[in-house]
């Protein structure tokens, strides 16, 4: 089965305190045959870089409103009068907040968005094919 990926490279802000943040490149992830996740890969000082996954949808209202809960808040601000995403991740290991450029962000969602339109997730799966044959025998 074919597949699309759309990926984009950009530098994230790790938010340390109010006046302090430093750079974490990382890399945004988009796979047809994945429709409803986007994944971040971030590349810090580790040998191995953090994968975080989770719902396009998120992500889609986290640039526009306050969205998420638990392990994954996504908001929209202003930072030094442009526009930025914060993304608040969570886990076992810690907690991080990390700022996004909004402008980037967007226009890698809309990229995704034009590869699989909102809605048409499910199309992209073949689970109503599937199903078919297996009903059919």
């Amino acid at each position: 089965m074919r597949y699309t990926v759309v990926e984009r490279d950009v530098e994230l802000r790790l938010i340390l305190s109010r006046d302090h943040d430093i750079p974490v490149p990382a890399r945004l992830g988009y796979r047809t045959d994945d429709p409803y996740a986007v994944h971040i890969t971030f590349h810090t000082a580790s040998e191995q870089p953090v994968n975080w996954t989770f719902s396009r949808d998120l992500l889609v209202d986290g640039v526009f409103r306050p969205c998420g809960y638990g392990d994954v808040r996504v908001w929209p601000a202003r930072v030094d009068g442009r526009g930025v995403v914060l993304m608040a991740l969570s886990s076992p290991d810690g907690d991080a907040l990390l700022q996004a450029p909004a402008a980037q962000m967007s226009a890698w969602l809309e990229r995704t968005l034009r590869a699989v339109p909102p809605g048409t997730e499910g199309e992209q799966l073949g689970i109503d094919g599937e199903l078919d044959q297996l009903l059919a025998q």
